[in-house]
C-alpha cells in the first residue's frame, strides 16, 4: 500500500518541479502518462527494495512516505526520455476486492486473496477452505528484505483502500489485479482529485499498468491509440491491451449532509435510529464481474 502513497507523493511534488500540473494536462497529453509511469517505476523500485514483513526488517516508512524524500527524486524523471527500472521484480495473482457501507456510516474496505488459481490446491477437511500460496513470493537472495524465514510473512500486493477526510470516512476503494495495485490505486486517486471524476468514471477511464520487470508499458486500446506513438518516441517500450490487463475496480463514495444529524444505532427505539447523514455513490468496473448495488 505504501507504494501507492509513494507514488502520490512523487507526482504531488515532481509535476511542479518538471513545470507541470496533472490537472491542466489532463489524460490526453503523452506527457502526463510519460510522469505517471516515470513516478510509478521510483515507487516500485523503493517497494522492492525495502518492503518486507516489519516484525523482521525495518521498513523505513517515515523517510519513504516524506514528501522531502519524493522531492529528492524528482530529478531522476527526464520527461524526454523513459527512464530503466532501478530495482526490479514484481507479483502476480488472483483476487477479489468488495466494498460495502450501512446506514450508521460505517464503511469496509475488504479484500480477499488465495493467490494463484485455487492457491496452493490444499484444502481443510471436512471445511473446503483453500489454503493460499503466497510463500511463492519469498526470494532467496539473503540481502532481500523478503527473503524466505520461519514465521515470516512474505511481500504480498493486496490492499484495501480508504480514504479519511478530517478523521471521518470519505472512500473506500479497491483495484485488484495483483502488482497493479499501487500503480492503479495512484490513478483512481489522480482521477478523483486532480480531474473531478466521480467514482464510477474514474474506473470507466482508460488506466496503464507498467511491468517493474521487463520496463514494458501497457495501454489500454483506446489509450493506446491516443498517446501511445508518442509515448514510444519517449523510449518506453509499449503494448496495446484489453481491459483485462489492468485489474477490477469497486468503490464507494459518501457526500456528507452536513443539514442532517449523525445517525445513531439504537435498539431501544426506532424514532431514534436516524439514517446516515449523507448519500452514498457506488462504481463497478465494467471490465470485471462485480456491480454498484444499494437498498
Amino acid at each position: 500500500g505504501w507504494a501507492g502513497l509513494e507514488m502520490l507523493n512523487i507526482l504531488e511534488v515532481c509535476a511542479p518541479y518538471h513545470g507541470l500540473n496533472l490537472t491542466t494536462l489532463g489524460p490526453s497529453n503523452p506527457d502526463y502518462w510519460h510522469l505517471m509511469v516515470e513516478a510509478k517505476k521510483l515507487a516500485y523500485s523503493d517497494l522492492q527494495a525495502y518492503n518486507g514483513d516489519p516484525l523482521f526488517v525495518d521498513v523505513p516508512l517515515e523517510t519513504l512516505l516524506d514528501k522531502s524524500y519524493a522531492e529528492s527524486l524528482c530529478s531522476r524523471i527526464d520527461m524526454d526520455r523513459a527512464s530503466e527500472p532501478s530495482v526490479k521484480g514484481g507479483l502476480d495473482g488472483g483476487t477479489i476486492y468488495l466494498t460495502t457501507a450501512d446506514r450508521w456510516g460505517n464503511m469496509v474496505s475488504f479484500i480477499h486473496s488465495i493467490f494463484s488459481v485455487y492457491g496452493s490446491g490444499v484444502t481443510i477437511p471436512p471445511y473446503g477452505m483453500v489454503l493460499h500460496n503466497r510463500g511463492v513470493a519469498f526470494s532467496l537472495d539473503a540481502d532481500s528484505p523478503n527473503v524466505v524465514a520461519p514465521r515470516k510473512r512474505p511481500f504480498h500486493s493486496i490492499i484495501a483502500g480508504f480514504v479519511m477526510q478530517n478523521g471521518e470516512p470519505l472512500m473506500t476503494f479497491g483495484n485488484m489485479g495483483g502488482a497493479v495495485q499501487p500503480e492503479t490505486h495512484a490513478q483512481h486517486m489522480v482521477n478523483v482529485i486532480d480531474h473531478g471524476m466521480n467514482i464510477q468514471m474514474t474506473t470507466d477511464a482508460a488506466r496503464f499498468t507498467h511491468s517493474q520487470n521487463s520496463n514494458r508499458l501497457s495501454l489500454e486500446q483506446n489509450l493506446y491509440s491516443l498517446v501511445g506513438r508518442s509515448l514510444e518516441a519517449k523510449g518506453h517500450e509499449v503494448r496495446s491491451v484489453n481491459g483485462g490487463a489492468v485489474g477490477g475496480y469497486q468503490g464507494i463514495l459518501f457526500t456528507k449532509d452536513p443539514n442532517l444529524p449523525p445517525p445513531i444505532y439504537s435498539q431501544e427505539s426506532i424514532e431514534e435510529d436516524h439514517p446516515v447523514n449523507g448519500i452514498y455513490r457506488g462504481g463497478s468496473d465494467h471490465r470485471k464481474d462485480g456491480g454498484a448495488v444499494g437498498w
